[in-house]
């Protein structure tokens, strides 16, 4: 059969590069015949999307006969936590392509065997994947083929830079940037409110792709934070409303970068934040569906980035303005940075704040589904019977996305 016909391995950087990048362009989506894509340059770094996590692999389907390389996968663990306290690692697989000419062939189910396997080796716990709803071929090759249960729904909200003029915003309504230790503290007691976060918060928020963290509030309620670096109020606010968030960036290539754009891949690979550049290539099985629904002839270009927001945590009665601001000041955010084209946030069914995301005719909203699987036997077994119902409010990864 095809399938015993294929060897699966890990990448090797110095000969793997350009066919893997060969790949990705013919496993590309979203094409149109006007020439938008939302693949860009993988190329410089497939490994792009892992780059951010100390236990990660790729690995790579090969043909034994003519070594010809007809899939891939990506995968990385990282320490979780539930609000019921429960610990554990989380084998994530992200970025998993087969080539069109060798599907329905068990390249896929391969692949997924075997990054599950590496996870397993590496302690994982539980091995996590998301996809759009609507992509069935992924969503059956998980569910029926390889045992994975549903996690959890979620909704992507999408929105071009140009935020359209409606309402307009109370001037009551203040933004102010926090600094990153009091952005770790506030969100260090505010994550035990979701059903599953990672451990690491601290890591996401010093790395280089966070522009930083924000708090929207009005002027006239009592909302009081510390201005001390480290010390922040337990109660930040008494009967007030409030947003906090922080934004991901990966819209500005290194100005390096395009002074020598003949670099050499192997440096590049050496220098991931360097040149983790405007690309959408890692996040277009989530975002095509978006961009199609759009029709947006800004967005027609070859290659654009976007602004994620991340860690939208909201309380009080009064918060429909205040995500309205929210928008609009990360629309504009983004309006001044290159490549930038759209914002972007998910958000878990279940999360408060899903009721007040602005409703307006450009905004474009697309379901996403979590999935999740128990790897080996010592498992505990209280998050096993979380594991069994769907998770409402999660903390959605920008390192993920």
């Amino acid at each position: 059969m095809a399938e015993n016909k294929v060897v699966i391995r890990e990448f090797d950087e110095d000969r793997d590069v350009k066919v893997v990048g060969k790949l990705e362009r013919n496993c590309e989506i979203g094409t149109t015949k006007k020439g938008f894509s939302i693949f860009t340059n993988m190329i410089t770094d497939p490994l792009s999307r892992i780059r951010f996590y100390p236990i990660r692999v790729m690995l790579v389907a090969e043909l034994v006969e003519c070594r010809e390389l007809v899939g891939v996968v990506r995968g990385c663990i990282k320490s979780v936590q539930t609000s019921s306290g429960s610990l554990f690692k989380m084998g994530c697989i992200l970025g998993l392509r087969v080539s069109p000419t060798h599907r329905r062939k068990g390249v896929g189910l391969k692949l997924v065997t075997s990054i599950e396997e590496w996870m397993l080796r590496n302690g994982a716990d539980y091995a996590f994947l998301a996809t759009e709803k609507n992509n069935t071929a992924s969503k059956n090759l998980f569910t029926n083929k390889c045992n994975y249960v549903n996690l959890s729904s979620l909704i992507i909200f999408l929105h071009p830079t140009t935020f359209p003029i409606t309402n307009h915003i109370s001037k009551n309504i203040k933004i102010d940037k926090i600094n990153i230790d009091q952005a770790i503290s506030i969100y260090t007691r505010l994550l035990k409110t979701k059903d599953l976060y990672p451990l690491d918060m601290d890591i996401i928020l010093k790395e280089k792709l966070s522009l930083g963290t924000w708090v929207t509030y009005y002027k006239d309620q009592d909302f009081k934070l510390n201005s001390t670096d480290d010390i922040v109020t337990d109660k930040i606010a008494t009967n007030s409303s409030w947003i906090i968030f922080s934004l991901w960036n990966t819209c500005e290539p290194d100005d390096n970068n395009n002074n020598n754009k003949v670099q050499d891949a192997k440096t590049k690979l050496s220098q991931p934040l360097r040149f983790l550049h405007a690309t959408l290539n890692h996040a277009k099985d989530k975002i095509c569906p978006c961009l199609k629904m759009l029709r947006n002839e800004s967005l027609m270009c070859n290659s654009f980035g976007f602004l994620f927001l991340y860690g939208l945590h909201g309380e009080g009665e009064n918060l429909e303005g205040l995500m309205e601001s929210v928008w609009r000041f990360t629309s504009r955010l983004g309006e001044k940075l290159k490549e930038c084209r759209v914002v972007i946030t998910e958000l878990g069914f279940g999360d408060p704040l899903v009721n007040h995301v602005p409703q307006i005719d450009s905004m474009t909203c697309v379901d996403d589904m979590w999935y999740t699987k128990r790897l080996g036997n010592q498992s505990d077994d209280e998050v096993v019977e979380m594991m069994k119902k769907q998770l409402g409010n999660v903390f959605v990864d920008p390192r993920d996305f």
